[in-house]
């Protein structure tokens, strides 16, 4: 390892924006590997604002999340379903859509997913 790394969201690597200003992907790279902070908008879903960019049935990351504000509803291919919220960690499989529910934007830190995530 090379030490102390101190990076900052306030400063990204790289920004994605998704599809009809619903929100944006922002990464930070670091040695241990990429960590995405991702601010969806209320009426973001996936298979609307991301799909286009990704160009598949469903969302194909797996992720590892963790949700500091808003709602977000997700819905696997299989039909399972679950809501997350402020202070949860997901777990979410690849083969999903997602969407926000309500009206609060909705943040989440992702560890795992969000190398490739609305890659243009």
């Amino acid at each position: 390892m090379s030490g102390l790394i101190n990076k900052s969201f306030d400063k990204p690597d790289e920004v994605r924006p998704f599809e009809g200003g619903t929100g944006q992907l922002e990464l930070l790279d670091v040695e241990a590997g990429p960590v995405g902070r991702a601010v969806f908008e209320p009426g973001w879903q996936w298979s609307k604002h991301v799909k286009p960019i990704a160009k598949t049935d469903s969302c194909q990351a797996a992720h590892l999340c963790y949700f500091v504000s808003g709602r977000m509803k997700v819905v696997m291919d299989d039909g399972e379903e679950t809501e997350y919220g402020p202070g949860d960690v997901g777990v979410i499989p690849a083969g999903h859509d997602a969407w926000i529910v309500g009206d609060d934007r909705c943040v989440v830190i992702d560890w795992q997913g969000f190398a490739d995530y609305a890659k243009r």
